[in-house]
């Protein structure tokens, strides 16, 4: 009976899912559409110390440029290109763990650790999110967590917990400290100094948004882990080859050449962040320094050359899903900036907020950062596109230039979780195994708790006429 319960149990949400492919192709289409209907327009750009940005006294409307029927087929490829460098990098960072799954250690030490760590996992969920909030909070991590979502996911399932829950302590958190942005170079860096604001100024509204934020996370996520921990059929491995208990009937022990591996593999996550902090590494580094690494762990763990390949491929094969999906969301893009869709948008929403009463002008901005982040998923990108625009409507509307960051950064990073457009939150669940409806679902109301908690902090920021200035 409990068995044809659980069937039901996890049968019944897969058969509501759809596909991300179709979700994001319906919204190519609704956005080819639009491109017919609203008025084309652009502003000038201008560089302005190296990076470019908008001249918010220069739009003019544009003669229209609508994308046919046959460019919506077209963007896809276009998109791919310009998603090729986060394609390739998910593909090689899969091809990496496969060949480290290959040799056994990941494994060995996940049974290890759930033997070590009996009836004390729900203790790891605010440990573990808050080494990543810090890490997306002072550094902007954000595609480095693809790799750490390979790293957790089988963990918290061999744990006893679910993909979501392995998946939400990285990528939850860390997104947690990139939108509250204490001193994220990425957002409120680039933000700032287009605002003419002094770097990181604001800085103490910003750490209690953090541990507010945090702590709403992590009550969020510990509660649906304490759930399924008491009713382990509502439990969600997706597409995770390895359960708590297929890994707890191995009779897997640390042997010391899984211990070498592991060596091998920190040493990577040491010269990863050494490169990011002091070399400004990117994807193409990272990506070389993980295939370099994977080939040595290869070695290590006793694997032949062919052997190697043959794994790099076969871990390769379980992110593809995710890797196209990238290529599929850029497009949408492509299709918006060919239509010359983005500059009228921003030019309406601006006109927008001028209409609004001055105690919500910056809630205002707020919910226009948070529509324009579906178009422009960057966090540097959105800087320079919108703040050239929002830092002097705010010296316009009773708003201080700080506060027009802070809907910024709040708007940025909020949405980062649940648009489909974030190539990092689809490649991430890629690797997790979690379909994109099955986590909107189940990220949806903590998305409506983080939106309330920034208007409450924007309002709070009003009224106190957070600055400088």
């Amino acid at each position: 009976m409990s068995n044809a319960t659980s069937k039901k149990v996890t049968k019944k949400p897969q058969g509501r899912n759809i596909n991300a492919f179709v979700l994001i192709f319906c919204v190519m289409v609704v956005a080819a559409i639009l491109t017919y209907v609203v008025p084309a327009g652009e502003y000038e750009r201008v560089e302005v110390d190296g990076r470019t940005i908008v001249n918010p006294d220069s739009f003019q409307f544009t003669e229209q440029s609508p994308v046919g029927f046959f460019q919506i087929f077209t963007s896809i490829h276009s998109g791919m290109i310009s998603a090729a460098g986060i394609i390739f990098f998910v593909l090689i960072i899969g091809g990496a763990f496969g060949v480290l799954k290959a040799t056994g250690a990941m494994d060995a030490f996940i049974v290890t650790i759930t033997k070590k760590l009996a009836n004390k996992e729900l203790f790891l969920i605010p440990a573990l999110m808050l080494f990543f909030a810090v890490g997306g909070t002072l550094m902007g991590m954000s595609e480095e967590t693809i790799v750490y979502v390979a790293i957790i996911t089988p963990l918290a399932i061999a744990l006893g917990f679910d993909s979501i829950v392995g998946f939400a302590i990285v990528s939850l958190a860390a997104n947690i400290g990139f939108l509250s942005a204490v001193l994220n170079p990425f957002n409120v860096g680039v933000a700032q100094g287009i605002a003419e604001l002094p770097t990181f100024s604001g800085i103490g509204l910003r750490l209690i948004m953090l541990v507010t934020f945090y702590l709403a996370g992590v009550i969020y996520v510990y509660r649906y882990a304490k759930k399924i921990k008491e009713q382990p059929e509502l439990r969600f491995i997706g597409n995770t080859k390895q359960s708590k208990n297929e890994l707890n009937k191995k009779d897997i022990k640390l042997e010391t050449r899984h211990k070498w591996v592991l060596s091998v593999f920190l040493l990577n996550f040491v010269i990863l962040i050494i490169g990011v902090l002091k070399f400004d590494w990117y994807i193409t580094e990272i990506a070389g320094l993980f295939l370099l690494f994977g080939i040595l762990m290869g070695f290590i763990g006793k694997l032949t050359p062919s052997s190697i390949a043959d794994n790099f491929m076969d871990g390769a094969k379980d992110v593809i899903g995710g890797a196209l999906i990238i290529g599929f969301a850029q497009s949408i893009l492509v299709i918006v900036q060919d239509g010359k869709l983005m500059d009228s948008v921003l030019f309406y929403a601006s006109t927008l907020l001028n209409q609004l009463s001055p105690a919500f002008n910056a809630v205002g901005m707020f919910f226009v950062q948070l529509f324009l982040n579906f178009l422009v998923p960057s966090g540097s990108g959105q800087a320079a596109l919108t703040m050239p625009i929002m830092a002097p409507l705010a010296d316009l509307v009773g708003v201080t230039r700080q506060t027009a960051v802070l809907a910024f950064q709040l708007g940025d990073g909020i949405t980062n979780s649940i648009f489909p457009t974030s190539g990092v939150l689809i490649a991430g669940l890629a690797v997790a195994g979690i379909p994109y409806t099955k986590w909107f679902r189940w990220v949806l109301p903590f998305i409506l708790i983080e939106v309330a908690l920034g208007i409450i902090f924007l309002l709070i920021a009003q009224a106190i006429k957070y600055g400088p200035f």
